[in-house]
């Protein structure tokens, strides 16, 4: 493996973080103050990113996107991952790439809008008892006719206030596996404005502020089969199929993020003086340094690889889960222990630390909780042997 960045990762790299540095951080504190992101900001500094080439940069170029490859996509999310989570992605849209996997009608309806920085999307399978347990969802899906009727509630649904649109996964049915009935799941397209579907608020949350949640209400809701997308009966098929590197993407953020809180401290260490040194010169905090130091590069190691392999067909769920484990408590580690070395100052916010501190929490919960990456590692471990 060859682990120099290329020239056109490079640029990507410094492209991408000038962009956070100059257009993301200025508005940083107005919304973690607030817990509002400005519907102005967000169209002042989307056109910025559309301007820039960064938006929709995980999207095929045959579909408009900047169509980076999977590793080079990671290097971009690193740098966004340092800002305000709110801002990076609501601004700095990346698409969901299970839009690719509709027809050519429904990518000229749905995906193109949302290239192009004028709709955007959200995927809805989170429900109220059934979260990492997908197939254990109640909300349905029936025929009746020509057209399908939903009925049911999700929730945690990310930034469905502002969506056009969501991507909504459904009870369809049910077939018998070795452990018992389990749900047939179908996705669809469901427009806002569409009768029976309501958006209402969510929840307050103490990760990512200004970035909103919402719950989603089915009563009655007609849909035409037109708005399927992929098959009936196979919507987790299509979302195993496309949304796979969303883990690599969460794990990647959390390198970017890290590393910012990291930097705070390593300057902090060297400048800061107490009984007649600076601190960084004490075991206690230059031990500190050293650990987060390695913890980062093992995560950022794990994430990467698996982005290469994802790239080379090679990458297996136990590879995401394992960054995604990795990177996710490597920033816990790091967000705490940088706040340790800063003292009182670490969690006021004059600083990005208590910040990246509280973000920090979520991400060891959604795209799947620690426990269950433990639990693909694992069972691909012991799958060989029959257990």
């Amino acid at each position: 493996m060859h682990f120099a960045l290329t020239e056109e990762q490079q640029m990507i790299v410094d492209t991408t973080r000038a962009f956070v540095e100059n257009e993301l951080y200025p508005h940083e504190l107005a919304i973690e103050r607030s817990g509002h992101l400005p519907m102005e900001v967000v169209r002042e500094v989307q056109a910025k990113a559309i301007e820039a080439g960064l938006y929709a940069a995980n999207i095929p170029e045959e579909h408009g996107g900047a169509g980076l490859d999977t590793l080079s996509w990671l290097l971009y999310e690193k740098e966004l991952g340092k800002a305000n989570y709110a801002l990076h992605w609501t601004c700095v849209a990346r698409p969901s790439n299970i839009l690719c996997a509709g027809t050519a009608e429904q990518r000229e309806k749905y995906l193109r809008p949302c290239v192009a920085g004028e709709k955007w999307d959200c995927l809805a399978m989170t429900e109220p008892g059934a979260g990492s347990d997908l197939r254990g969802m109640k909300a349905t899906a029936k025929q009746d006719g020509p057209d399908w009727v939903l009925n049911g509630t999700k929730h945690f649904i990310s930034h469905a206030d502002i969506a056009d649109f969501s991507i909504v996964f459904m009870k369809s049915g049910e077939e018998v596996s070795d452990r018992g009935k389990r749900a047939l799941i179908t996705a669809f397209f469901v427009d806002k404005g569409t009768p029976g579907f309501a958006v209402r608020d969510g929840y307050r949350n103490v990760s990512h502020r200004g970035y909103t949640n919402s719950i989603l209400e089915f009563d009655n809701c007609r849909i035409p089969a037109e708005n399927i997308l992929g098959e009936v009966h196979k919507g987790f098929e299509v979302a195993n199929t496309w949304l796979g590197a969303t883990r690599l993407q969460v794990a990647a953020t959390c390198l970017g993020r890290a590393e910012r809180a990291f930097s705070h401290a390593v300057e902090y260490a060297a400048s800061r003086e107490q009984f007649g040194q600076k601190i960084g010169k004490f075991q206690g905090v230059s031990f500190k340094l050293a650990d987060m130091a390695t913890e980062m590069k093992a995560a950022e190691l794990l994430t990467l690889e698996a982005g290469w392999k994802f790239d080379a067909g090679t990458c297996t769920d136990s590879d995401m889960a394992m960054a995604k484990l990795k990177a996710t408590e490597m920033l816990a580690f790091v967000a705490d222990e940088a706040i340790q070395i800063h003292g009182g100052m670490g969690v006021m916010d004059e600083l990005p630390l208590e910040r990246i501190w509280r973000d920090a929490r979520i991400e060891r919960i959604w795209e799947g909780t620690s426990e269950i990456q433990r639990h693909i590692i694992s069972r691909a471990l012991l799958r060989p042997f029959g257990a």
